[in-house]
């Protein structure tokens, strides 16, 4: 695509100097990169610590995304709809005011996701908002996790804040995060988390402020005019290069018992109008709401209808407003996929059936033939990225949740790329960071004794889908209680265009024993002491046709011990002999052309 960031605008419409709009572009990054800090060093938990499951950004006050710095996707998409109601429920918002918001029905993505908003004023006038997103490890919910696919309603998921003043005038309201802590299992944690947002948002407001005193109201303003306006023309010049046309998709998520016992099917259909330079995104054939944590919310079904398509266009486009406006999306209320009808449960509306339709999103671009669209990849929640909870004996017996990134879901190939090893998942595109062995092992009592790639679990292809990940942890000393919701099992990642599907996911209970007992994919399960849970996420489906894969690249995935070499032959038609370097094998360039002639 030709869509480089040149910040090209016809002279007339430019309201800043192209230099100075790219100085500016780039500072609101940096802004941005520096709440992102605040966050991931201030922050207690794991999963926002070390596996990075946060995001901040910035919008203007009128809602519009103006900059977000390696955040997850399903965070930041629609963070216009969680602060839009702030406007809506609050006339009296001042400066130095924070606000909480996680809940599914007033613009939050789902509960667990604590979304921190700060107006900024400049010169008695409200102009944008800075917010710091951050999944939390406990919100008080019946079972301790905050994915919950069998609650059937709100009332059975934790504490909701819907758009609640937790700060004024810079000072936090006590009563109300007292509120929080009471009903959290580790209070503490919970807290210094929340104070990291609060930081976060409050260095933002600081640095927006200082770009005002640098450069004045009208350049700032003029600046994200301008950045607006070049978002929406990269947009439409990437879109009009697109085949025109209507296509359709869909992916299933697995059956769960007593909420979908057949499982949920998810269909998208896209409209392309390159003339227009628009993408329609149409989700409204789909099943009602379902009596589970499985509904999407309006954030994440909006958002996740947008990545798919961002993840077909060109990387350089911008993620902000202007380029948001150029993809629609229609839902209907009511829909599993769409806007929920209170009070159904949304607890698992960021991963899940979120991550199928974010899945079928970015494979419905397959139906364009190739060059276009990508395999199913893998999706969230097999045991290896469980919410594990217990009493840690190592300290007096101390209540401790967190949710583990031991493992999980490879990538789904696309044209001229094989899968992304450590994908997990559609929702945050890689940016989820699998946990270090010995900061786990040092933060809570457990013991990974094994993590790796299980071989041929990848979807083959002219391009392979990742391989999955494997692995066995177990606790130290006591019973471990973990939940999962390992989507997979029943419908693994298909491949597309002649490509083949990915492994599906499992789940194992170790006995002491050492008898293996297979677990339920959903479920809420208690690993005794001398105990262990084994697991495998699920592999990428492959794009295109296995025998128009380089033979040198089959030969290097056998190398690398991803792929026996009889399946090279079996599935690649690709021959392999004895190479010059000791332990290595090269392409028997004879016998595989007459495997392949055949």
């Amino acid at each position: 695509m030709d869509t480089k960031p040149t910040f090209d605008l016809d002279v007339a419409e430019r309201r800043v100097d192209p230099f100075l709009m790219s100085v500016l572009k780039s500072r609101f990054e940096a802004i941005v990169r520096e709440m992102t800090l605040v966050v991931m060093r201030a922050s207690r938990s794991a999963v926002i610590k070390n596996a990075r499951d946060f995001s901040c950004a910035i919008l203007t006050y009128k809602h519009e995304l103006v900059s977000v710095e390696d955040a997850l996707p399903i965070h930041v998409m629609s963070m216009d709809m969680a602060t839009r109601p702030l406007t809506e429920l609050f006339d009296d918002i001042t400066q130095g005011d924070i606000f909480l918001n996680n809940c599914p029905y007033t613009g939050g993505t789902h509960h667990a996701d604590l979304i921190m908003a700060m107006p900024v004023f400049y010169q008695g006038e409200p102009l944008f908002w800075v917010v710091a997103l951050s999944h939390h490890a406990d919100t008080g919910a019946p079972v301790p996790s905050t994915y919950l696919p069998f609650a059937k309603n709100i009332f059975e998921e934790g504490m909701h804040f819907p758009c609640v003043r937790v700060g004024q005038n810079y000072e936090e309201k006590k009563d109300i995060l007292r509120m929080g802590t009471m009903r959290n299992r580790v209070p503490e944690m919970w807290l210094g988390d929340v104070r990291a947002q609060i930081g976060a948002c409050k260095t933002g407001e600081r640095r927006i402020g200082e770009l005002f005193d640098r450069y004045g109201r009208d350049t700032i303003m003029g600046f994200v005019e301008d950045w607006f306006d070049y978002g929406a023309r990269c947009a439409k010049a990437a879109i009009a290069k697109l085949p025109a046309g209507s296509y359709s998709y869909e992916t299933r998520h697995d059956p769960v018992p007593g909420v979908a016992e057949e499982g949920i099917p998810v269909r998208v259909t896209i409209n392309v109008d390159p003339a227009k330079g628009e993408i329609v995104v149409d989700v409204r054939d789909n099943i009602d709401n379902v009596p589970g944590g499985l509904n999407l919310s309006e954030n994440t079904c909006t958002g996740s209808c947008r990545i798919g398509v961002f993840n077909n266009l060109d990387e350089s486009i911008p993620h902000n407003e202007g380029a948001k406006s150029q993809i629609k999306v229609l839902m209907r209320e009511g829909s599993v996929i769409g806007k929920p009808k209170y009070p159904v449960g949304t607890s698992v509306a960021t991963t899940n059936v979120n991550d199928r339709l974010m899945i079928a999103g970015n494979a419905v671009f397959s139906k364009m033939g190739a060059p276009y669209g990508q395999a199913e990849s893998g999706s969230h929640l097999p045991a290896g990225v469980g919410v594990i909870s217990g009493a840690d004996p190592f300290k007096g017996g101390k209540s401790y949740v967190n949710q583990v990134f031991v493992g999980y879901g490879g990538g789904g190939a696309r044209d001229g790329f094989d899968g992304w090893l450590t994908y997990c998942g559609p929702a945050n595109a890689g940016l989820i960071q699998l946990d270090s062995v010995e900061v786990d092992e040092s933060m809570y009592p457990i013991v990974i004794e094994r993590r790796g790639v299980i071989p041929g679990s990848q979807g083959f292809g002219e391009y392979e889908g990742a391989p999955a990940a494997g692995g066995v942890f177990y606790p130290l000393d006591h019973d471990m209680t973990i939940v999962y919701a390992a989507d997979g099992t029943s419908f693994p990642p298909r491949g597309v265009l002649g490509g083949g599907d990915g492994g599906e996911s499992a789940s194992i209970k170790v006995v002491a024993s050492g008898d293996k007992v297979v677990l339920p994919a959903f479920a809420e399960e208690k690993i005794e002491n001398g105990a262990k849970i084994e697991f495998a996420a699920c592999g990428g489906g492959g794009y295109g046709d296995p025998l128009r894969r380089d033979p040198a690249r089959v030969a290097a995935t056998v190398n690398r011990g991803w792929l026996s070499r009889e399946e090279a032959e079996r599935v690649y038609k690709v021959a392999l002999k004895d190479a010059a370097e000791a332990g290595l094998l090269a392409v028997d360039e004879a016998r595989t052309a007459t495997l392949r002639a055949a």
